[in-house]
């Protein structure tokens, strides 16, 4: 049987390579999942759906988020979501198909990208997914007070997140766009000494009462640049489950809380609109494919 692409019938999918407002993207088809697809810009994997199975998170980073996002609430309850960054759309899919009837804006500041992506992996109408050619930061400035259950940042520029998504006056803003029952979820990416990182979780600590932190334990301890899940709420997380779904995972992390996290924040401080930084660069090869 022909593979489909697009909802249409092709001989096979193949890839497709554009340049988008901020880089060169590239879609590939995976060989081995009959319509997955792997999203890269100039050369640095991005995302990866399955437009059959939008519930498969290829990702560690993605199933960590996906973690998060199941325990937000009741299994199936309708969720308003705000997406910061939007690549190929992996976690609004996810949610659209685990919560069907949410309200998801995905805002992606690359006009390109987006216009790459409603083409060749659109959307099913009705879906609740509304994509925006907008600035994270200027979107969420605007953004009304508690309008959200969920905010999800997952903003690059190339591989590095923005400085104006780096600050304490940012985080500020999320924690008015989120509901008191609300969660906060970013995905960062550093290495030790973990100067970045803990200046981040510094930013939410001033604004939100329960932190967590969920990566791989040889980023933990310094071994290797990787991803980092920072997750910040006004109510208790639901650390204990989180902590089961990440160890069972097929790379395995820990969930950081409490004490413990307060001393890997140690004394960091929140960071200034004026001194913030993008986040680090990353060493050559550690999110390279092929």
């Amino acid at each position: 049987m022909a593979r489909r692409h697009n909802g249409t019938v092709n001989d096979e999918p193949i890839p497709v390579s554009r340049a988008v407002d901020h880089g060169t993207a590239k879609l590939m088809p995976d060989v081995d999942r009959e319509r997955a697809w792997l999203l890269t810009v100039d050369g640095a994997p991005q995302s990866y759906v399955d437009l059959d199975e939008p519930t498969y998170l290829e990702f560690e980073y993605a199933r960590r988020l996906g973690h998060v996002l199941d325990t937000v609430a009741e299994a199936g309850r309708p969720l308003d979501v705000l997406h910061l960054g939007g690549g190929a759309l992996t976690l609004p899919r996810y949610l659209a198909a685990t919560r069907p009837g949410s309200r998801q804006d995905v805002v992606e500041f690359d006009r390109g990208l987006l216009e790459l992506i409603a083409e060749h992996l659109p959307v099913q109408a009705g879906t609740g997914i509304a994509l925006h050619a907008a600035d994270a930061r200027d979107w969420l400035e605007a953004a009304p007070d508690g309008s959200a259950d969920a905010l999800v940042a997952d903003v690059f520029g190339g591989s590095r997140v923005p400085a104006h998504l780096t600050s304490l006056t940012y985080a500020q803003e999320a924690g008015r766009v989120l509901r008191g029952d609300g969660v906060y979820l970013a995905n960062l990416a550093d290495a030790a000494p973990f100067g970045f990182l803990r200046s981040q979780l510094a930013n939410l600590a001033a604004v939100f009462e329960e932190l967590a932190l969920i990566a791989e334990p040889a980023v933990l301890r310094g071994r290797r640049f990787g991803n980092a899940v920072l997750v910040a709420a006004h109510h208790p997380l639901d650390v204990t489950t989180l902590a089961r779904r990440t160890a069972s995972d097929a790379f395995p992390a820990r969930v950081e809380h409490g004490p413990g996290l307060r001393r890997f924040i140690g004394d960091a401080h929140p960071v200034r609109d004026e001194d913030a930084v993008p986040s680090p660069a990353p060493p050559e090869g550690a999110f390279g494919i092929g």
